[in-house]
């Protein structure tokens, strides 16, 4: 799995995170106490205990053997993520969304519209840290649990069903940490490398070519200009029904 380097964008989310942390550390709490005076009753189903799942790394579709499972990571973003689920709802195709923490605590209406269009939530940590694998346990822990509260809390109780590391910086710990909170470690087959911003026309090239690689593919609605990822995939989609291919989502149990 190729790491993405550079991100500028993420330094200012990693400095907007660590006022976070404290607003997550008392999120906790408010995900412990589903009676807490307030009445958050939508979210009251966060208080409950997460089923364990495996703690493989998941690629395969729920869809079966000519599926491929659209995955959007490091938004919400209020300028693509709508254009993105505009362009979803237009080929009747759902996705998996892998959300930034403090994005989703920024965006909870997005967070909320992506639920209410049944896509699914994926827990994306708290400040896309891709060396995460080479730091304490301490720290992966803080960055996957933090960002599990904030994408529930903003979702209005819907917890996130998969754990994507960022730039693919799965440790042991980590997969099993997720995995005990009910997060699937998800991974990808097909990177687009829309995040480069390669053009439209090259990230519809790079994903045609790569299909043989596995059904999970990836690509960005946040962290700069997204208008090539969404014009790919107003192409992509419906070649891909016209291909054969359906649409699922990844396997969460197995």
């Amino acid at each position: 799995m190729a790491r993405h380097g550079g991100r500028g964008w993420y330094g200012r989310v990693v400095a907007a995170a660590v006022g976070v942390t404290a607003v997550a550390a008392a999120t906790s709490v408010w995900t412990a106490q589903a009676g807490q005076t307030g009445g958050h009753v939508a979210a009251r189903p966060a208080a409950k205990k997460a089923v364990p799942v495996s703690a493989t790394i998941v690629h395969a579709s729920d869809g079966g053997d000519h599926a491929v499972n659209i995955t959007i990571d490091d938004g919400p973003d209020p300028q693509w993520t709508p254009q993105v689920l505009q362009v979803l709802k237009d080929n009747g195709v759902k996705a998996t969304f892998c959300m930034i923490g403090p994005q989703a605590e920024a965006h909870p209406d997005l967070v909320k519209q992506v639920v209410a269009a049944g896509h699914r939530l994926c827990d994306h940590t708290v400040s896309h840290d891709t060396t995460m694998d080479k730091k304490s346990q301490a720290y992966q822990s803080q960055q996957i649990l933090d960002a599990e509260r904030q994408i529930t809390k903003a979702s209005g109780g819907v917890r996130p069903l998969y754990y994507r590391a960022p730039g693919g910086a799965f440790t042991p710990y980590s997969r099993h940490l997720a995995a005990s909170h009910g997060m699937r470690p998800l991974g990808w087959n097909v990177d687009s490398k829309d995040f480069e911003r390669p053009g439209t026309d090259a990230i519809i090239t790079t994903v045609k070519g790569e299909l043989h690689n596995g059904p999970t593919l990836l690509f960005h609605d946040a962290g700069g200009d997204r208008s090539q990822t969404v014009a790919a995939l107003r192409t992509l989609l419906p070649w891909l029904k016209q291909q054969g291919y359906s649409f699922g989502f990844p396997v969460h149990q197995s």
